[in-house]
């Protein structure tokens, strides 16, 4: 009875190691009962020249920096593979080259040491980021996640339960920042010189139609056409007018995208009732709309919830931390799991 207690008792506080590979970026983490003791990321400068990630590219470079972060993890942690219970990896969605270095290396890594395996969505993974620090949100809560690939309002339930009841019919906001800022000639990645040129801009100086969609669901098709019409219009006036009016036209642009990341956020919470709301996801991490959500909480009298600018970006610690709710519920994965480019998570 002592051992299955003790077993049980291990159980419920696991040493998680996490590897995050989806894109351009990557980070290795290690969680003992769902506290982080480490979390790095590697960038990748090589894609700077190309305007973009490049595919093949960023497959490399996760191929060199892999052994090197999980190692510094792990000494940062002040821990070694033989005190971990599971090694956690991103199974989707992403670029599938790079999603294949970090899960070959999880599987080959568990199998080695004989450790439990770990498949984790990287979207349900940014709105358990939430989970890392204090304040933690109260169940149910609204979580708006919003990043280069995806746009969503995620109702969440419980830790492993959620349900999408609005997302982008088409571009998500983080794309359309990253090709606005393409079309100013500002350098990759453009989506964070956008909001830095935007503290010093006039946010109405410049009006772009918001898109009419109804229910929960967006859509930022349209803003792009009207930016880039904008642009062409006021260029062929102006070929300096860029240089002159970058400050406002950023702003204009960010004020016109979260507004509408704003009203249907809005919309959402009072039509369910639920008055608890975050946000996740790289572009979570755009102070104008980090601003915009707690002045919404603000004036409604809701509790509003963001994670530090470190687990909103991609990095390991919230993979470790969605991974950490799947070893309590003995969630695991076999080592014939594949990882996808796209695929369905709730």
């Amino acid at each position: 009875m002592r051992l299955l207690q003790a077993d049980y008792f291990c159980s419920l506080m696991p040493t998680i190691l996490a590897i995050e590979s989806s894109c351009d970026d990557t980070s290795a983490a290690v969680l003992k009962d769902g506290v982080v003791r480490s979390n790095l990321v590697a960038n990748q400068e090589v894609h700077k020249k190309y305007g973009g990630v490049v595919p093949e590219l960023a497959s490399r470079a996760h191929l060199q920096h892999i052994v090197p972060v999980v190692a510094v993890a792990l000494q940062e942690a002040g821990l070694s593979l033989a005190d971990v219970d599971a090694v956690a990896f991103t199974q989707s969605p992403g670029l599938i080259g790079s999603l294949h270095v970090g899960a070959s290396f999880a599987k080959g890594l568990a199998q080695a040491m004989n450790k439990k395996l770990i498949a984790v969505h990287h979207m349900q993974a940014h709105v358990l980021a939430h989970f890392i620090e204090d304040p933690k949100p109260a169940f149910p809560f609204l979580c708006l996640t919003v990043s280069g690939g995806h746009t969503q309002l995620v109702l969440v339930h419980e830790p492993l339960r959620m349900e999408i009841i609005g997302q982008t019919l088409d571009d998500a906001a983080g794309e359309a920042f990253d090709k606005t800022a393409k079309m100013l000639g500002l350098p990759y990645p453009g989506g964070p010189l956008i909001d830095k040129n935007a503290q010093a801009g006039n946010p109405e100086r410049f009006s772009f139609p918001l898109s009419q969609v109804p229910g929960f669901d967006f859509s930022f098709s349209g803003i792009k056409t009207s930016i880039l019409q904008f642009l062409d219009k006021q260029t062929r006036l102006d070929k300096e007018f860029v240089v002159h009016n970058l400050a406002d036209i950023c702003a204009s642009v960010q004020h016109t995208i979260i507004r509408m990341l704003m009203q249907k956020l809005e919309q959402a919470a009072i039509a369910t009732g639920v008055h608890h709301i975050g946000i996740a996801g790289g572009v979570s991490a755009n102070s104008g709309l980090r601003q915009a959500v707690t002045s919404l909480a603000k004036r409604q009298g809701w509790q509003a919830y963001i994670p530090r600018f470190a687990y909103c970006t991609d990095n390991a610690a919230m993979i470790g931390m969605a991974a950490h709710f799947k070893y309590l519920e003995q969630d695991f994965a076999s080592l014939d799991s594949i990882p996808m480019a796209r695929s369905e998570w709730v």
